[in-house]
């Protein structure tokens, strides 16, 4: 079945960086597109990038547009987000999901934070 596993949260001072990871299982990696959104407190989940596995292609929501890099490993059937120069509004839950179906991860907490 279907699996995807997020990891790589935690708590960052305002301007760092971190990579999370999503560990992608039960479907044709290179044929699907991973999506990473983010659901700040209180507020609605917002979708940040998507990448076409196979091809590397990515789009950027205008949010995610620079400091954000989504990348994918095809070996290890992992995809990243690479987040830098992050702010205190950057708090979120992050999830990555296979874009077009109902599979999503289970999230996994940022908190930018001095």
């Amino acid at each position: 079945q279907v699996q995807l596993v997020e990891s790589g949260g935690g708590l960052v001072q305002p301007g760092g960086s971190l990579r999370l990871s999503c560990a992608a299982s039960g479907f044709i990696f290179t044929m699907n597109r991973i999506s990473w959104y983010r659901q700040p407190p209180n507020k609605e989940r917002e979708w940040l990038g998507t990448i076409s596995n196979g091809h590397g292609k990515t789009i950027y929501a205008a949010s995610a547009q620079g400091r954000f890099t989504i990348s994918a490993d095809i070996a290890n059937e992992m995809v990243y987000l690479q987040m830098n120069n992050l702010e205190p509004e950057d708090t979120a839950v992050y999830y990555c999901r296979q874009e077009g179906t109902d599979f999503w991860g289970q999230g996994t907490q940022v908190t930018v934070s001095s």
